[in-house]
């Protein structure tokens, strides 16, 4: 701070009203802990938002958490406090004392804080984002001139905490910037193109993963210093890896120190318990018809995007906020004003989040976690959508994970829970996820869904995710899933690296990583996601084999890709499958390579079809298809 050119921080009229109004993107540049100079004297200005206050306080470590010794302003009618405290400098602990009319005294945290104590301690920390050196100028403005409906998303999602685990670090977590050099490496060698990072912003609790958030705006202590997390951010766009974090605005927790009656009254979450609790999951809900709370959102949002420079945010719980009824037995939700069930106040939130954000960042994803089928999600907001980029197909999910799991024997009368999705692929843009949420609470890991003996278990996941990433959609995988982790997750530990010395283990990694290499480098896998032109059923019928086959086109259909999946452990002789063209088929993955972990079945490497109608096509070729096994040709 002593060579730093230092402006004098203030909170105006004007900011006052935007703020009010709810359109201050900008207002985490003035309320919280920001370095200022005033008459000469470098220090800290303080501001929060209480407007039900009776009296504010700033307590910390530079004033012996003296709780007379500083006292907030207030500014106007709007409730906005602050105070210029000289002398404060960056890495100091401090709370915000809120008086209340009832004589109660509230210790809070900083609602816009940007950086906060190590847990189990619950106070923020001063500290200075201006500083924050960036190299990635380059891939931001890549990023920003790309139509991504376009282009391959790949995502692999991860929990810094339980990735790896430091023999050496506190509590074994890897520093942002350690995690940094480990995860870019891997990605790299992977062929992912984005990490989707859960749990980043504030929380207390490890076991809620970083869902329950009492710090919007600061990365959360347990891995280093906000510097530290850009670091990360940083090197993983020199890399050309995007970044996506889990944006959390549907719900906050009752800790004492967060946002819970901050003031001594509701002033972040709605005041009916009616539309501001969640009974199942003892959380607050934000009250999405107040401007000044919108703003504290919307305003998190971009502060990630410009502060951070993050790609993505993935919006937890959508269908939460969108349901007035979501989770609540009757008497337990209040309908709207027109007696429904849909809260128009979130409705309209999110339309405002996705204008601004698309409106200034055009290359950054909204992801919506959205579990019903709430039309146009993804929708233009000019036609009442609610303009996310892209949804989690949850419905795919579900059916996959079911029809996978299933005894083969049982696959015939349910053949059709994997054609299903395609008949609706067109309503939105989606994402195909296998998240965290289909790894934990008894559900299994992926790998131990799959019924059977081990080697069959590996096989029927191999052409689970031959058939995943030959269909429409973007990609999203958990960490571990990718070289068959066997034991559900957890986040006390870290994943099984070590059966990566099994080779099923590592023939799964590596047939991952072909898969991963095979979509980045064939844009017949993802020019043409959402409409049929790029998606063709070769024969979707074939229940009593278990048996699917489609054609994935480019966007200029001259390039075709043709994927046959076998779900179930008979080898087919003498397969047929119709082909389009003449053209010689050319074998570029077979599920069954012994590389892969597979039995080492041969499928031939090039295939001449022959003039017959087979599958309503004109021409077909054919081979041995075999057990839970997956090929797939260029035609």
């Amino acid at each position: 701070m002593a060579n730093k050119r230092v402006e004098k921080v203030f909170i105006s009229e004007a900011d006052q009203y935007l703020f009010a109004q709810g359109t201050h993107y900008d207002i985490y540049k003035k309320l919280g802990a920001h370095v200022s100079e005033e008459n000469g004297k470098k220090g800290m200005y303080f501001a929060v938002w209480a407007p039900n206050a009776k009296a504010v306080h700033v307590i910390g470590t530079f004033n012996n958490w003296d709780e007379t010794a500083h006292p907030l302003e207030k500014l106007g009618p709007g409730g906005i406090y602050s105070t210029f405290i000289p002398g404060v400098k960056t890495g100091e602990l401090y709370k915000f004392l809120i008086e209340t009319p009832d004589g109660r005294k509230l210790y809070k945290s900083d609602p816009f804080g940007n950086w906060a104590e190590y847990r189990p301690g619950t106070a923020s920390r001063t500290t200075d984002l201006s500083g924050i050196k960036w190299s990635d100028d380059k891939w931001v403005f890549s990023r920003d001139k790309k139509d991504w409906t376009e282009e391959p998303i790949s995502i692999y999602e991860c929990h810094i905490g339980s990735w790896m685990k430091h023999p050496d670090g506190t509590e074994g977590f890897y520093s942002y910037r350690e995690f940094a050099d480990r995860i870019v490496e891997y990605l790299k060698e992977m062929k992912y193109t984005h990490v989707e990072l859960m749990g980043i912003a504030e929380h207390p609790f490890d076991g809620s993963w970083g869902y329950q958030v009492t710090g919007y705006y600061a990365p959360t202590s347990r891995y280093g210093a906000p510097e530290d997390f850009a670091y990360l951010v940083n090197k993983l766009h020199n890399n050309n890896i995007g970044v996506i974090l889990d944006w959390v605005p549907a719900h906050f927790p009752r800790d004492a120190h967060g946002l819970a009656e901050f003031d001594g009254t509701c002033l972040y979450e709605h005041p009916d318990r009616r539309r501001g609790e969640h009974p199942d999951w003892g959380t607050k809900i934000f009250n999405y018809g107040k401007t000044e709370v919108k703003n504290f959102l919307i305003a998190n949002a971009l502060f990630w995007i410009k502060e951070f420079h993050v790609d993505g945010l993935r919006v937890d719980a959508v269908a939460s906020m969108l349901y007035l009824d979501y989770g609540k037995q009757d008497g337990q939700w209040l309908p709207n004003q027109y007696g429904g069930n849909q809260n128009l106040d979130a409705i309209e939130f999110f339309k405002h989040f996705n204008s601004v954000i698309h409106g200034s960042f055009p290359g950054v994803l909204t992801i919506a976690e959205e579990s019903t089928a709430w039309p146009k999600v993804t929708g233009d907001v000019e036609a009442d959508g609610l303009g996310f980029s892209y949804k989690w197909n949850m419905g795919w999910m579900h059916d996959f994970c079911e029809y996978m799991k299933l005894d083969p024997l049982f696959k015939k009368n349910n053949h059709h829970a994997l054609t299903f999705a395609m008949s609706y692929n067109d309503s939105e843009k989606y994402i195909l996820p296998l998240s965290h949420d289909e790894v934990v609470h008894l559900k299994c890991s992926m790998v131990n869904k799959m019924p059977g003996y081990q080697i069959d278990k590996y096989a029927n996941l191999r052409t689970g995710y031959t058939f995943m990433f030959g269909h429409a959609g973007k990609k999203l995988l958990f960490m571990g899933q990718e070289f068959g982790q066997e034991r559900e997750w957890s986040e006390e530990r870290e994943l099984d690296w070590f059966l990566l010395q099994e080779p099923l283990n590592k023939g799964m990694q590596n047939y991952v990583k072909e898969l991963l290499n095979l979509y980045r480098k064939n844009p017949a896998m993802y020019e043409v996601d959402h409409d049929w032109s790029g998606f063709r059923w070769v024969n979707c019928d074939d229940c009593d084999r278990s048996i699917y086959s489609f054609i994935r086109k480019s966007k200029n259909g001259k390039k075709k890709l043709l994927f046959v999946m076998n779900m179930t452990p008979i080898a087919r002789e003498n397969f047929e499958v119709g082909v389009p063209g003449r053209k010689k088929c050319k074998l570029i993955l077979n599920s069954d390579d012994v590389k892969f972990g597979g039995n080492g079945n041969v499928i031939p490497k090039e295939i001449i079809p022959v003039k017959d109608e087979c599958d309503n096509l004109p021409y077909r070729i054919k081979f041995n298809l075999p057990p839970f096994a997956s090929a797939v040709f260029e035609i």
